[in-house]
């Protein structure tokens, strides 16, 4: 009966719902917020588990928002019939065969921006406003991002870095703590460079199909050859990062197992630099890329942990 068939539909649309926000990349925003969370254990402040309950899933819901926005505005502007999808890149593919369920992707990037929201605005009240002031800068990322900062080459370039290290990072050590501090921001920099390197290498793929919607990321701006140094400065920038921040006592030297990361961020770089225009031979470098992208910041705050 009409029973069945609405379950099956609201089912249907539940599927929708988890497809367009990419749930095999949401590990990448656990792992960020993990980070500031070992920052404030390592800063010796007891931290209240449902607090950070609270950051893990903000985190979470603002990277399935961001990721549903995108969708939204990749099927509405016709480049996702157009995009050659690799597992890595060229969004998830869930609404193409369905365009018309396409306000499910604006809908989902609504509701989880609210959720969002409210938890910004309960940690105000325990806090105080600079938590609002990062939950602000979050939400314009994320409305951003598609359909304006992907026309801006630099900023295209360092806004993923910007939401996922210096926002996510920060704000997840003053949601806990009620302050910031400098190991918090040295830390953060390590998914600053890497998330921003994850979107880089990712939009080598989709160069073409790209260009024909207008935007400009830094692949269509200076090419792929160009881009692919960048890539390299970024992966040698993280693990600077980490060395730097050793050596200034922002961490302690136990952040150094973050290193073996290098296991995926240096053949990444290699395969980049070696076939920036052969997206066949590519395909290696951005799995390579997503691995580097998930360990090392994982390990830095295993590194804090044990600190």
């Amino acid at each position: 009966g009409n029973g069945t068939m609405a379950a099956e539909e609201s089912g249907n649309d539940l599927r929708y719902i988890i497809g367009v926000m990419r749930p095999r990349f949401l590990l990448l925003a656990v792992a960020c917020v993990f980070l500031g969370l070992a920052a404030a254990v390592w800063a010796g402040y007891g931290v209240n588990p449902w607090h950070a309950l609270l950051c893990f899933a903000g985190g979470v819901l603002a990277h399935g928002g961001v990721n549903a926005f995108n969708e939204y505005e990749d099927i509405k502007s016709g480049l996702d019939f157009r995009t050659e999808r690799t597992p890595f890149s060229g969004g998830s593919g869930t609404l193409v065969p369905v365009p018309h369920k396409l306000p499910i992707a604006l809908w989902t990037g609504i509701v989880t921006a609210a959720v969002c929201v409210a938890i910004g605005v309960y940690f105000y009240l325990l806090y105080g406003w600079p938590i609002l002031a990062i939950g602000a800068l979050g939400l314009f990322v994320i409305v951003v991002y598609t359909p304006w900062l992907n026309r801006v080459p630099l900023l295209c370039l360092v806004a993923p870095g910007l939401g996922f290290g210096t926002l996510m990072v920060n704000g997840t050590y003053f949601a806990l703590t009620g302050a910031f501090s400098w190991t918090a921001l040295a830390v953060s920099f390590v998914p600053f460079f890497l998330v921003s390197n994850l979107l880089l290498l990712n939009q080598f793929p989709d160069v073409e199909a790209d260009r024909t919607v207008g935007r400009k990321h830094l692949p269509i701006a200076i090419g792929r050859k160009a881009s692919a140094r960048v890539f390299a400065l970024f992966v040698a920038a993280t693990y600077l990062t980490i060395l730097l921040g050793v050596a200034l006592r922002l961490m302690p030297p136990w952040t150094l197992i973050s290193l073996v990361s290098l296991l995926f961020a240096l053949p990444a770089a290699r395969g980049a630099l070696a076939h920036p225009d052969n997206l066949a031979r590519l395909g290696p470098s951005l799995g390579q890329n997503v691995l580097a992208n998930l360990a090392a910041p994982v390990l830095v705050g295993i590194g804090l942990l044990l600190g």
